[in-house]
């Protein structure tokens, strides 16, 4: 499967648009402050990294489904809320290519 931020895929031509997919995931643990801000910045990237890759497997599942062989035009959000839970979202349109 070939992701992408850009529109289009260089080498590639994409004859088919399959729909919009969409990835989420959120991190259940809060993250609490503590008295070292370098292990609470610590604990906030190493939550952000897994609940990134929990997304894009979804993103990837959802346009299996769909029976796509790429997505273009990736968007990447990633949210703190207000209780310290990490969450990302993932956009894109899948798409069949050919060479």
């Amino acid at each position: 499967m070939i992701l992408t931020t850009t529109n289009s895929i260089e080498g590639y031509n994409i004859v088919n648009y399959l729909g919009i997919v969409t990835g989420v995931s959120m991190n259940k643990e809060g993250i609490g402050m503590g008295f070292s801000m370098s292990k609470y910045y610590g604990k906030i990237q190493s939550s952000i990294e897994t609940v990134k890759e929990e997304a894009f497997q979804n993103l990837l599942d959802n346009a299996n489904k769909l029976k796509a062989n790429a997505v273009v035009g990736i968007k990447v959000e990633i949210e703190l809320t207000t209780h310290n839970y990490a969450m990302v979202s993932v956009t894109g349109t899948a798409v069949k290519v050919i060479l």
